[in-house]
């Protein structure tokens, strides 16, 4: 992503957040273009080449009635069908390419103590992220504003590691999920440090395809803890690889988006861009 594409990217998470905030009075090309200081023709054109579909599309995709209509169309057999999904999915599901191995309980327990990490900033359609692995994986993904503020995030995690500014083939191997044509990715490994409820709860949604929402309550079924919705939130709240592990994919049971570590709006801005790129799939 170039300068310019950053710049643009923000201006559509502007435009995004005022959808956001106004899509139950359904705003007018005209007022979505004015939030983000552009024309409407510069908008839409702008708009349309970064998501693959015109706002108004976009508008659909992101509202609430969606997040309802997704979850309504599966009903009782939401669990039943993401077992059943395999490869019927218009797009790729992630465990049929991301192997997660979890760290050791030394490695665990010694905060990441003779772990070389390296680590390395990219540009992705939704921002800059840092990217981080070790010799087994990548360890760290995650949306960021500021280069400094992600580094201290990443280190705490590993507060004994040994820190590299590199960007080996790994990283680029993990930034390539955000590309459509995922058939010559290989196994993407990840190596993760959490407990092993954690990594049970990542494992899951894995399996969540692209386009799909699944509940709280539905990924604590899955893993055959029924009354544990709430710990398989805050586990899910600290999945430490954005996008790869789509924790975004995991909505509140009343098909309210819900929280997001790195912003509601960006949380927003993938789930529309997901589901107009299945929608782009199933046209083909």
């Amino acid at each position: 992503m170039t300068s310019q594409e950053q710049l643009n990217y923000d201006r559509i998470a502007k435009s995004i957040e005022f959808i956001k905030q106004n899509f139950k009075e359904q705003p007018s090309l005209n007022e979505i273009a004015e939030s983000a200081n552009l024309s409407p023709f510069h908008f839409q054109r702008m708009f349309t080449e970064w998501a693959g579909v015109s706002p108004k599309k976009f508008m659909q995709y992101m509202s609430l009635n969606y997040a309802k209509l997704l979850l309504k169309e599966k009903g009782n057999s939401l669990f039943d069908a993401a077992l059943d999904t395999g490869l019927s999915s218009t797009s790729r599901l992630h465990d049929l390419f991301v192997n997660i191995e979890g760290m050791t309980p030394g490695e665990y327990k010694n905060g990441g103590e003779n772990l070389i990490i390296n680590y390395s900033f990219a540009e992705s359609p939704f921002g800059r992220v840092i990217v981080a692995s070790t010799s087994k994986g990548i360890c760290h993904m995650a949306f960021m504003d500021d280069e400094k503020e992600a580094l201290t995030q990443l280190k705490s995690r590993f507060p004994k590691a040994s820190y590299l500014q590199k960007a080996p083939p790994t990283h680029a191997h993990g930034l390539s999920i955000f590309q459509l044509d995922w058939g010559n990715i290989n196994t993407i490994k990840l190596h993760l440090q959490g407990t092993p409820f954690q990594l049970k709860v990542w494992q899951t949604l894995l399996t969540i395809p692209m386009g799909n929402l699944d509940t709280y309550g539905i990924v604590a079924k899955r893993i055959g803890k029924p009354n544990a919705s709430r710990a398989v939130g805050s586990a899910i709240g600290n999945n430490p690889v954005a996008f790869l592990i789509p924790c975004h994919r995991v909505i509140q049971s009343s098909g309210q988006l819900g929280g997001y570590m790195w912003g509601e709006t960006r949380k927003s801005a993938i789930l529309g861009w997901e589901a107009s790129q299945v929608n782009a799939s199933a046209v083909l």
